[in-house]
């Protein structure tokens, strides 16, 4: 938000969870070979209409013949290729426009093992189990992986009924109800943060539902990052010193996150980096200041946004490669509460 059109936003938003889904008989013939039948043969039933598609497989309803409902994932065929091709790609792409060519690659190697991570589906079948140990509760929900029903390819879980957050708000409920369920949001990020050990990282209106009876629903456990601790700590430490507004601090922290290079009071380019970061810390800071915050309002989103238009930055990354996803989860955050 902020650098691209509100209108492709919000069209790129809903294909996080409604891009076109594949054909049935693909659907039948992927289940049979990773199952071992058809889908009349394995489940009690199975809606051959998927309920949900994005970047690398859709979801079908279902039933197990023992009456549990289920959500059943399905890759697309020759995911992993086409990340392969599509990350080299980028990569010659990106390597056109950018000064440091090193940096760039620590940046793309992170994103292309993330995505890659994403295609086994055994691995994100024990992110599910561990999530579902550590977080749901009477507030919080997130499935059960069906481990006998899973393989790389094909995830089975438990199915949750809710809404997604565009329909939710279709729905006009009142601001206690939006409050409520902004605060779980908020909850739920933070005590990952201070459990400080796997961390959800697909913020997206698509991984999250609001459930009939007032749950927040957490879904997609594909994205999970364990951020290392040097990382992790000093990343934690940017918003104190932000609300504090210790600059000497502040200077110290992004020399160590490689936000800087050299010293910004003499070289004009590092403080131009400087300001701006600074500035921006202090605006993403703003909502720890008090006990309550609106991020209903419209000038903090502007706000924002302005930051993404005007980044001083030129072709050289800037960085730890380590914020490439905690700022996907943290601004994620943001933007699904504004």
């Amino acid at each position: 938000q902020g650098l691209l059109p509100s209108e492709f936003s919000e069209v790129m938003t809903q294909a996080q969870y409604n891009a076109p889904p594949i054909n049935r008989s693909l659907v039948r013939s992927i289940i049979r070979r990773e199952l071992g039948g058809y889908p009349e043969q394995v489940f009690k039933s199975f809606d051959s209409e998927a309920m949900a598609a994005a970047s690398i497989g859709q979801v079908h309803r279902a039933v197990l013949k023992d009456g549990r409902k289920v959500a059943v994932k399905i890759q697309y065929p020759g995911v992993r290729d086409t990340i392969a091709s599509d990350v080299a790609l980028a990569r010659s792409l990106f390597k056109q426009i950018v000064s440091n060519g090193f940096k760039l690659d620590e940046y793309i190697e992170e994103v292309k093992s993330t995505l890659l991570e994403e295609t086994d589906y055994t691995k994100e079948g024990e992110h599910i189990q561990r999530f579902h140990e550590r977080f749901s509760n009477h507030d919080v929900i997130t499935p059960e992986w069906i481990e006998e029903y899973s393989t790389e390819q094909v995830l089975t879980m438990t199915f949750i009924e809710g809404v997604h957050l565009k329909e939710f708000l279709e729905q006009d409920p009142e601001d206690e109800e939006r409050d409520r369920f902004g605060q779980l949001l908020w909850d739920f990020f933070h005590r990952q943060i201070e459990e400080r050990d796997e961390v959800h990282a697909d913020t997206h209106p698509g991984n999250f539902l609001f459930t009939p009876d007032g749950k927040l629903g957490v879904l997609d456990f594909g994205c999970v990052k364990k951020f290392p601790e040097s990382f992790f700590m000093n990343y934690l430490r940017l918003l104190p010193v932000h609300l504090g507004r210790n600059e000497e601090k502040i200077k110290q922290l992004y020399f160590k996150l490689d936000v800087l290079r050299k010293d910004p009071e003499t070289h004009k380019k590092e403080n131009e980096i400087y300001e701006f970061c600074k500035n921006y810390g202090y605006t993403f800071a703003l909502p720890y200041v008090e006990d309550r915050f609106d991020f209903g309002d419209p000038e903090y989103r502007e706000l924002i946004a302005g930051y993404t238009r005007n980044a001083p930055f030129t072709n050289e990354p800037r960085g730890s490669k380590h914020f490439i996803y905690t700022t996907r989860v943290h601004l994620g955050l943001y933007h699904l509460l504004m």
